[in-house]
């Protein structure tokens, strides 16, 4: 037992995570979503808030009664859109016309369209777009008169196909990337982009600029209209886009005139962002057969073709989910990975100079989201102690250091949340591996734990996924639920991870396997040395490449008392073609037929006959980045042999687990199997 109050896992339901952010173009106020679970309903649901920067007024919600999502203001700071599958209640005054009865169809779901608010003028939001498949994706023009979308365009045959499909008629495709996770099966409709005009409601498409590639259905089309009327996106124009992970960059003008792509198929582009005049383009990109290789941030000059990396020589790929902003026509902000930490940085965009940003953020608050317009900085930032929050600093204070505190607090959607919980304290952590690498970890501590004079504990080994990730000191519900029940949880940056340069990322390409499992056993044996961790109630976890790796650890050492193996891929000959990341493992291993050697090599599988330690296996229904049959391969090895296993299926989840209600069992599921299989663990 410990001796303070235990997190309870129905506690999920009453987070509220804030994301999205976006700065008006004055920069007095932000725009932000936050990610909340209707225990109802048992979904996650978004709503989106404005608040002024400078906090002098509580935020205000706009949406209350169904999801938002890509919030955008208008260039005048007037209005701000949104994307939302939300009923069309549009009155229709006066006596009914021929032709005015109801439609008896509104029993259909409604697609995702483009909404708008005036905030000037107030009242509730106004339908933009009307397309029958919905929106995926938008901005706004200069003149704030019309919006860019991405929207599927079918024909009349393929509109024939869809219709059949959905009454359970079978599935044909003669694509090679034939599905993808979180989308399912694709059909060879295209997505084209459109440019509508926001009175009238009036579509004109713009025939050549249209979505492709194997990455298309998780990346988009990414639509930026610029400053002197032209619309930058990405689309895979290679020769086989199916069979590739390159995206380009490319210009077209409203009208679907004068297309050119400017980065051909040599790079997997994205995030096009304009100058403030217009004149350059900067994108974001990395190499699509090495992920291990950072991505960089480019300037393009879209008359003569030409683009430059601007960050290539800080040897730090440019972090997710915050891609670089221009803050002057010469100058542009973003954020990379550094080290286990997402932090901001500076490009000069004529040449490769990059600064590092922003050391009054700390060694531990994390930046989750991140925007910039006005002369403003909004950042999603989270803590190990405490979940996102969003909060704003002038691009002036951006060079404050460490001892300043320029931040303004604009959100606070969790207050409340851990009220009598203590939560965990955090330690960053280095140690050696065999190989003589210092590696880097993130160890959450129980509360009651004194680092200097401990008592050992329980140690749970969460292992990231990617392995083209990193972990940093932020809040994550899973930690704070088992450090409050005594656990130690260490996160380690193994070799493979980003943030670490190019070449500790590299340095597991092709040979999946031992290196992970060298770092993360150095890890929790580390632990052990300081006296954090008993050796004797060691467990591991992860999810994606971090099952992976678990079950690496199960099937090359006997250090742990147990393990949760969560949505991986076990046996890399057999998933070939079930998987959508096809391209990435004939990049690293080619093709099984002709390299089956090096595909026994990296699967835990072959190894399974010495797996000792109790196994929980778990899968999404719809996983089609680590299919299920992979837990089922597995889990069935394990009982085969007489090893304690439990498989965890959950029907119609994909890569992820998006319902509330499983990933609470989740949760539990795995926080009992340790339990259950604690040699330590009293029992009453």
């Amino acid at each position: 037992m410990t001796g303070h109050t235990e997190l309870q896992a129905e506690a999920y339901y009453d987070q509220r995570i804030a994301t999205d952010v976006a700065v008006s173009p004055s920069g007095d106020r932000v725009a932000y979503l936050v990610e909340e679970y209707d225990g109802v309903e048992d979904e996650r649901c978004h709503g989106l808030y404005v608040a002024p920067t400078d906090g002098t007024e509580s935020p205000h919600r706009l949406t209350r009664v169904s999801d938002a999502g890509a919030p955008a203001w208008s260039p005048d700071g007037r209005r701000l859109g949104f994307v939302a599958a939300r009923e069309d209640r549009t009155l229709r005054l006066g006596r009914p016309d021929d032709g005015d009865e109801d439609d008896d169809s509104p029993d259909e779901e409604p697609r995702p369209q483009v909404w708008t608010f005036d905030l000037d003028r107030g009242g509730d939001a106004r339908q933009v777009t009307d397309f029958e498949e919905g929106v995926e994706e938008f901005d706004w023009s200069p003149d704030g008169e019309r919006v860019v979308v991405a929207a599927r365009d079918p024909t009349d045959d393929q509109r024939e196909y869809l219709d059949r499909r959905e009454e359970g008629g079978p599935i044909e495709t003669t694509r090679l990337q034939h599905k993808r996770d979180g989308a399912g099966w694709l059909d060879d409709v295209r997505t084209y982009l459109f440019v509508v005009d926001c009175e009238t409601r009036e579509a004109t498409r713009l025939d050549e600029a249209y979505a492709a590639g194997s990455l298309a259905p998780l990346m988009g089309l990414q639509p930026r209209w610029g400053p002197t009327d032209r619309i930058a996106f990405v689309s895979s124009r290679a020769e086989r886009p199916d069979d590739t992970h390159a995206m380009d960059v490319c210009v077209v003008d409203p009208d679907g005139s004068n297309l050119d792509v400017l980065t051909e198929s040599e790079l997997q582009a994205n995030s096009p962002r304009w100058s403030p005049e217009g004149r350059r383009l900067s994108f974001v990109a990395g190499d699509p057969e090495n992920w291990y290789a950072p991505s960089e941030t480019y300037v393009a000059d879209p008359s003569t073709g030409r683009y430059d990396s601007v960050s290539g020589s800080l040897d730090r790929t440019v972090a997710a989910q915050a891609t670089p902003e221009w803050v002057g026509d010469d100058e542009l902000v973003g954020a990379i990975a550094d080290e286990g930490r997402t932090r901001l940085a500076r490009f000069d965009a004529d040449r490769d100079d990059p600064e590092r940003l922003f050391d009054a953020q700390g060694s531990y608050r994390e930046i989750a989201q991140f925007d910039v317009a006005g002369g403003t900085v909004a950042l999603c930032l989270s803590a190990p102690d405490a979940p996102a929050d969003v909060y704003a600093v002038d691009v002036a204070d951006l060079d404050a250091g460490p001892d300043a505190d320029p931040l303004v607090r604009v959100s606070e959607p969790n207050d409340g949340l851990l009220d009598g919980v203590e939560p965990p304290t955090c330690r960053r952590v280095t140690f050696e591996n065999d190989d003589g690498v210092e590696i880097e970890g993130v160890a959450y501590l129980p509360p009651d734990l004194d680092p200097d004079d401990p008592e050992p504990r329980p140690v749970i080994a969460s292992i990231h996924g990617g392995p083209m990730s990193y972990d940093a000191p932020e809040f994550k519900f899973d930690y704070v639920y088992w450090t409050s029940r005594g656990y130690v949880v260490l996160r380690t940056n193994y070799r493979g991870s980003t943030s670490y340069g190019r070449d500790f990322a590299e340095s597991i390409a092709s040979d999946w396997g031992p290196r992970e499992v060298d770092d993360v056993v150095s890890g929790v044996e580390s632990l052990v040395e300081r006296g954090w961790g008993d050796p004797d109630r060691l467990f591991a976890t992860g999810f994606s490449y971090g099952g992976i790796t678990t079950a690496q650890l199960l099937t090359r050492t006997d250090a742990f008392a147990a393990g949760a193996a969560e949505h991986g891929i076990y046996d890399f000959y057999s998933v070939f073609g079930t998987s959508d990341s096809h391209p990435w493992h004939e990049a690293e291993l080619g093709v099984p037929w002709e390299n089956e050697e090096e595909y026994r090599k990296v699967s835990s599988l072959p190894r399974v006959g010495d797996l000792d330690a109790p196994l929980l296996v778990t899968a999404g229904g719809e996983d089609w980045r680590c299919p299920p049959s992979q837990a089922e391969q597995l889990y069935v090895s394990a009982k085969k042999q007489g090893v304690d296993a439990k498989l965890v299926v959950y029907p119609d989840e994909h890569h992820d687990i998006g319902a509330p209600d499983r990933a609470i069992h989740r949760l539990e599921a795995i926080t009992e199997w340790f339990e259950d299989h604690d040699p330590g663990r009293e029992q009453s």
